[in-house]
């Protein structure tokens, strides 16, 4: 384990995995310089060393994993390990959702979307660790010890997709399953210093859980440290299952020629300020842009967006709602005991009850957002915001024992610039593109019309190319 500061850890040797990206283990395996083995065992090695300091395996199932890899499935990103999060259901490892309280068998089968993820190639070699029922910005627990951000022990590597952010920062895999229903791919990306692509709805398979909602906010994707590992996982899904009613999407491959429209959003409707440092990663972020040859303006946020974050806490409590008294039928999970379900979930149920009344007009308002955000591009290609309201809290400050008044307005304050994608169904991607003074890293968002997946990619390869994103092994 390399430390640094005694703060900073990760696993990055000399060993069959080295630094190399996805498309790098890949393309080794593919050339015969290194087995889909070797490259298992190395992530296992990694996992058995430096999972002890991050805390981001939930269940680990090292043995099938380096069994399977004796026979890898083909695939774009064929022989690679990774791991899958534990709200999708992996064939033979139980589904706890983060929580004491779900006490899960192990499944049956695979979900729909893990078969999807395992058509790219991916081997699984176990679970990662989330909050509870994903809730949470921030992968920690009221009574257990939370995961760490590799960056530096000491701070939240986001939510709820915690663990596998903790995982590919730190290099044990370089690509892990993540998932988004209010920006849980893109505030662990932007906490740990990765690429985190939340795809257009039904680009990628639904989760189990879509069709009981009744508004599907849940996307399906990966964490990866370079772009061009986003880019391959997303072809790669589209082989398994071409997304219907929307523009076709290949390989993307590197930056475009066009120079696009940008329009700049520095502030949520919060009434809270982005913080000095994330503003100033945003400006910065602009100079680079201006000096690409991009056109950048500044555009109001769309729609009425206090009616829609008041609608979306709504929405967000009546999930947790939903969890907490009907958790034996929403977590297929016989013996769940909602008395173990944390504060938050607790707070969140008792808060839709006060407000139940407001449902039909919430459901309604984030309908509605799709159009109000399509209309919002008429004029730009792209929207360039902060990911996060703030940068990478302190652990604790975030966590679920919290007093729920101030910390569900700490969450609606740090993750107020991500759940308009969510809502909308729209594609967004969090790149890290500055660091705090102290090395933490710092996430800028890109949104973009549904189905432009390509136009994100693009952007985001000209920016990683103009200047490489930050390592923690440097």
């Amino acid at each position: 384990m390399n430390h640094e500061m005694t703060t900073r850890v990760h696993a990055f040797c000399d060993d069959a995995l080295g630094d190399l990206d996805s498309v790098g283990v890949a393309a080794a395996v593919a050339a015969g310089h290194i087995s889909a083995r070797e490259a298992a065992e190395a992530a296992v090695a990694r996992a058995r060393q430096l999972n002890p300091a991050l805390n981001a395996i939930q269940t680990p199932d090292f043995e099938r994993g380096l069994a399977a890899s004796d026979t890898p499935a083909a695939g774009i990103l064929s022989g690679v390990p990774s791991f899958v999060k534990d709200n999708t259901a992996v064939a033979g490892l139980p589904t706890d959702q983060g929580s004491l309280a779900v006490r899960s068998r192990p499944a049956a089968a695979d979900a729909p979307f893990t078969e999807q993820f395992r058509s790219t190639g991916l081997g699984v070699l176990g679970k990662t660790t989330m909050p509870e029922f994903g809730w949470n910005a921030s992968a920690e627990w009221a009574t257990l010890p939370p995961t760490r951000n590799p960056w530096h022990t000491d701070y939240s590597p986001g939510g709820s997709s915690g663990g596998a952010a903790a995982l590919v920062a730190s290099g044990v895999v370089p690509i892990a399953h993540a998932n988004d229903g209010g920006g849980s791919i893109r505030i662990p990306a932007a906490a740990c210093g990765l690429v985190g692509l939340k795809p257009t709805r039904d680009r990628v398979v639904p989760a189990a859980e879509a069709s009981s909602m009744p508004v599907d906010v849940v996307s399906n994707g990966v964490v990866t440290r370079s772009v061009r590992d986003t880019a391959h996982f997303i072809a790669g899904t589209q082989q398994f299952r071409p997304a219907a009613g929307m523009k076709p999407l290949g390989l993307v491959e590197g930056p475009s020629d066009r120079r696009l429209r940008v329009g700049v959003v520095l502030d949520s409707v919060t009434g809270a300020p982005t913080d000095d440092d994330t503003r100033a990663a945003v400006l910065a972020t602009v100079d680079r842009l201006t000096a690409l040859g991009h056109d950048v303006v500044t555009v109001p946020i769309p729609g009425d967006a206090v009616r829609f974050m008041g609608a979306f806490k709504h929405y967000w409590s009546l999930l947790a709602f939903s969890s907490h008294h009907f958790g034996k039928q929403a977590m297929h999970s016989p013996d769940f005991d909602k008395s173990l379900t944390d504060p938050l979930t607790r707070g969140l149920a008792r808060s839709f009850v006060r407000n139940a009344w407001r449902t039909p007009g919430a459901v309604r308002t984030l309908k509605r957002s799709e159009q109000v955000y399509r209309d919002a591009f008429t004029d730009v290609d792209v929207i360039l915001s902060p990911t996060l309201g703030y940068v990478t809290p302190l652990l604790g400050h975030l966590n679920p024992s919290v007093d729920f008044p101030v910390l569900f307005q700490r969450l609606v304050e740090y993750a107020a610039f991500t759940p308009l994608n969510n809502a909308s169904g729209s594609p967004a991607i969090s790149l890290p593109l500055e660091q705090t003074a102290d090395g933490r890293p710092i996430g800028v968002h890109f949104s973009a019309v549904h189905g432009d997946e390509q136009t994100l990619l693009e952007i985001a390869y000209e920016l990683e190319a103009d200047r490489p994103f930050a390592r923690i092994q440097d």
